[in-house]
């Protein structure tokens, strides 16, 4: 069992910055073998992928943060980290970091993923 804990939501203006970290209970992190995701729930919406990082590395984002966000784990401090630019009103919402080893399926579903976070709130404000 992989337990994930995400951290760093908070309130900031529209067109601010923001970093998230995701930390697990087990290597799933610092391991290439774990797949490692974001994703967002804004209220009253579906929880949706942000951006993702294969076993081989490979990058995956939503297009409505593609420019503005970057994902990427930092292996010497064991987390996943999503770092948010220029951010919308629209970004607002529950984020959740995600895990799995199995990494089949389509990169954005939920049922692709086994292990979540219990999520970080990120509020932007105009």
């Amino acid at each position: 069992q992989v337990q994930l804990v995400e951290s760093g939501g908070s309130s900031v203006q529209a067109g601010g910055s923001l970093s998230l970290s995701c930390t697990a209970s087990r290597d799933s992190i610092t391991d290439n073998r774990y797949c490692l995701a974001w994703f967002r729930q804004a209220p009253g919406k579906e929880r949706e992928g942000v951006a993702a990082i294969g076993q081989n590395g490979y990058l995956t984002y939503a297009d409505s943060v593609k420019g503005r966000f970057t994902i990427s784990r930092d292996n010497a401090k064991a987390t996943l980290n999503l770092q948010m630019n220029s951010l919308k009103p629209e970004d607002s919402g529950t984020y959740y970091c995600a895990a799995d080893s199995g990494c089949r399926g389509a990169v954005f579903a939920e049922r692709s993923w086994a292990y979540w976070g219990q999520g970080t709130h990120v509020v932007v404000t105009t």
